[in-house]
């Protein structure tokens, strides 16, 4: 895990950075476990439950391709960043087929454009189409589920002549349009979500921005209970390990993070809004230097009470 860094600085200028494009998540998908956490090829499925038992997800991987990756979800965060401002623009048929090009995307997800680029593009194209998903997520109260993949198909048009990708289409499956479109499905996400260049630093982030948001006070989550929706299968010593070397490179958008302990005494995580942690700590400062500043004020007055008192003690003994 490293620090937060662009990638390609020199496209700092001609990127289409979320300034014009606001970024965009799906709130159900941010909170669970989707993805895998490592770029190499990742076979073993994600189970996951709620504490209450009624969410369930299970992901399983194409051996030919492997699990799709927290990375190759940049390309859906892409997608719904792109329907939302259609549908801020006044769009009433949504398509559930995007057309852009593999440049013009990958400078979006603030990637490289190289030959090495574009093959893992369409590596993790075909990961986001064979991994399968199953959910209850949606219809819990009806006890039924839904299995689908990231996308439905995509395609790329090869110029003839260099043999280059050119232009792109991607097409979303149902279960993930219908997610995007809805009211208050999405969730505004910080640009420098893509900088984040570990996986569990990116996972940590999205399950930080849906239940931390805004909240005065901070959110404070169990250290298991987070192993659990970032989807993790290192070992409990092994994640604790990651999540502390997170904690003390302090670069994740947004937020901070530090280790705390519930009432009951479990290891946890506490997550505050960076200005409400600062503005916190100038309040306490500010309110300690009230308070040593009253109390030299009643010292200060006790002193003056103290001498009148003996002034007056004085001129009736001179009398």
């Amino acid at each position: 895990m490293s620090k937060r860094r662009d990638p390609n600085p020199t496209f700092d200028l001609f990127i289409p950075l979320m300034n014009d494009l606001p970024l965009k998540d799906q709130r159900e998908v941010m909170e669970r476990p989707f993805f895998s956490l490592q770029k190499r090829k990742r076979l073993k499925p994600i189970e996951y439950r709620s504490p209450d038992g009624e969410a369930w997800v299970k992901v399983e991987a194409m051996p030919a391709y492997g699990m799709a990756t927290i990375w190759d979800a940049d390309i859906l965060i892409w997608a719904a960043s792109v329907l939302n401002r259609m549908k801020e623009q006044g769009v009433n048929d949504l398509p559930r087929t995007l057309t852009t090009t593999t440049y013009d995307l990958l400078r979006a997800i603030r990637r490289g454009t190289g030959g090495r680029d574009y093959t893992e593009l369409q590596a993790a194209l075909s990961r986001l189409e064979t991994t399968s998903i199953r959910t209850s997520l949606r219809a819990p109260k009806r006890r039924t589920e839904a299995q689908f993949g990231w996308l439905d198909g995509w395609s790329l048009e090869v110029d003839p002549a260099t043999e280059q990708p050119r232009g792109m289409t991607i097409t979303l499956s149902n279960w993930v349009y219908e997610g995007i479109v809805s009211e208050r499905s999405l969730l505004t996400m910080h640009a420098d979500y893509f900088l984040l260049t570990g996986g569990l630093e990116r996972a940590v982030y999205r399950i930080a921005r849906k239940h931390a948001g805004s909240q005065r006070g901070g959110w404070t989550c169990r250290v298991e209970l987070l192993r659990e929706k970032a989807g993790s299968d290192a070992q409990p010593k092994e994640f604790n390990r990651m999540l502390r070397k997170i904690i003390e490179a302090d670069q994740l958008p947004e937020y901070t993070m530090t280790m705390t302990k519930t009432a009951e005494g479990a290891p946890a995580v506490l997550f505050e809004l960076r200005g409400a942690a600062e503005a916190a700590e100038l309040h306490a400062r500010l309110e300690a230097e009230r308070e040593r500043h009253e109390r030299y004020e009643a010292d200060r007055r006790r002193a003056g009470e103290v001498d009148d008192l003996m002034d007056r003690l004085a001129r009736g003994g001179a009398r």
